[in-house]
């Protein structure tokens, strides 16, 4: 069989429901609609953290963020912030390392945002070439980030511009993953292309195409242009006559954050970005190979971002590392929707982690938040209380029916795998004995533009 293509288009706090196939009504979204026609839809797909750094290090590895330790920054943060000393190991196997090992040629186009040091760029992580920013967008020199420079735009290992203009990097990150689709359409390729937006800010960039378009202010001018940019990266597929064999995923890192005025939709769920809720975690996301995915159907299996490095092992044929492990699963029978096929995660358990601190479990329908007397809160730090809490996310999305009483077996049965995730994965001031370091340098220096 020949070896598919994968583009995996992941974009930055983008809700579940912002996009019309997962119920906008605010955002016009024609292409991502199409494609939602050609694709298995996933209801129950899941990132495996609320904030970007650690959600990105799962998608790479196919691990919990918990287990690479990257939960947490070098400065006690949820995130990685410019010039810092932790990053993604370079001896970690990342989907990009696993394919290139397989001949496939591998690109990352966008936010990277895994360690801004050279060790941890994506050209020591087994792509190929790199053109994007290494962190966040929002991550701009002020009086209150002393040290912090520019904004960068990297070509592979050098600053080509800073600071970035960030109404044009959609823009400008599409043209990008064209010319590297178009450069490698003889041989298999890998095309990570991680956008910049709707991004963190209050203020959303959008090109001037598109600024003042939609419904929804800068936020669904920078949607409409995000949907725009996949239907290009589509278009060049069919013009290419490359479609066919190819795997194209699209979703988001986490789910969209609390802003002033609101603009984003996690709806039907509850939570906003950057903590456990199901709104912060839960995922749109749209798989399409064609002949080989149903076409426009949907999927409530219990899926995760950890489990594209282990099905992309299967398909290909590229051996996974024996020497660790992997949390994600071969998924591929249940997209295919072949008969008893069901999420390992309904036996094995989902767990949702707020930087250090196990917070809830998720088994088949049931999620559970668990009993903390001392919960950490959002970004802003600080601790509070919260009770234990069961709710059928499949069929209650909102979670507006607490059902503990009704179902004490599923309480116990949930409690005991928070437990065995305790001591693999570890938990608040205590080591999981599952778990492995993160990259690490003494003295790292800022990423600038060089006179």
């Amino acid at each position: 069989m020949e070896r598919p293509n994968l583009v995996l288009m992941l974009m930055d706090n983008l809700g579940y429901g912002d996009i019309g196939c997962y119920g906008s009504t605010q955002h016009r979204t024609p292409n991502l609609d199409r494609l939602a026609t050609q694709s298995v839809r996933l209801t129950d797909y899941y990132s495996c953290s609320g904030v970007c750094t650690p959600s990105r290090a799962s998608l790479m590895t196919g691990c919990y963020p918990r287990r690479l330790n990257l939960h947490i920054s070098d400065r006690g943060h949820a995130v990685l912030q410019p010039v810092s000393r932790k990053g993604l190991h370079p001896e970690e196997v990342t989907i990009a390392r696993l394919l290139k090992g397989a001949g496939y040629a591998t690109g990352c186009v966008g936010k990277w945002h895994l360690g801004d040091q050279p060790a941890f760029l994506p050209t020591r992580h087994g792509f190929d070439s790199f053109y994007g920013a290494p962190y966040s967008e929002d991550m701009t020199p002020g009086p209150n980030r002393p040290g912090w420079p520019d904004l960068p735009l990297m070509r592979d290992e050098t600053v080509i511009e800073a600071p970035i203009d960030r109404d044009t990097l959609t823009q400008r990150y599409t043209a990008e993953a064209i010319r590297f689709i178009t450069a490698n359409r003889e041989r298999p390729f890998f095309l990570y292309l991680p956008h910049a937006m709707p991004g963190s800010t209050d203020t959303p960039f959008a090109s001037t195409a598109f600024s003042g378009r939609s419904a929804n202010g800068r936020y669904g001018d920078s949607i409409e242009e995000l949907d725009w940019s996949a239907g290009e990266v589509l278009a060049t597929l069919d013009r290419l006559g490359l479609s066919q064999n190819t795997i194209v995923v699209w979703t988001s890192d986490n789910g969209a954050v609390y802003r002033n005025p609101q603009q984003g939709s996690n709806a039907p769920l509850r939570g906003w970005g950057y903590d456990t809720s199901e709104g912060s975690q839960r995922m749109p996301c749209l798989v399409r190979w064609p002949g080989r995915l149903p076409a426009g159907v949907t999927c409530d299996e219990l899926l995760t971002m950890m489990d594209w490095l282990p099905t992309m092992a299967a398909i290909t044929g590229a051996p996974l590392p024996a020497d660790r492990t992997i949390d994600g699963y071969d998924i591929r029978d249940i997209l295919a929707a072949r008969p008893g096929a069901a999420s390992p995660y309904d036996d094995r358990g989902f767990f949702y982690y707020f930087m250090d601190q196990l917070q809830a479990v998720r088994s088949g329908p049931w999620k559970l938040y668990l009993p903390l007397e001392k919960k950490r809160c959002r970004l802003g730090g600080g601790f509070t209380s919260s009770p234990l809490a069961l709710y059928d996310v499949r069929h209650d999305l909102s979670e507006d029916h607490e059902v503990s009483a009704q179902h004490p077996e599923a309480v116990q049965r949930l409690l005991a795998l928070a437990e065995a995730a305790r001591a693999d994965l570890g938990d608040l001031d205590r080591e999981g004995a599952g778990c492995r370091s993160a990259g690490w340098v003494e003295n790292p220096t800022a990423r600038r533009l060089e006179p």
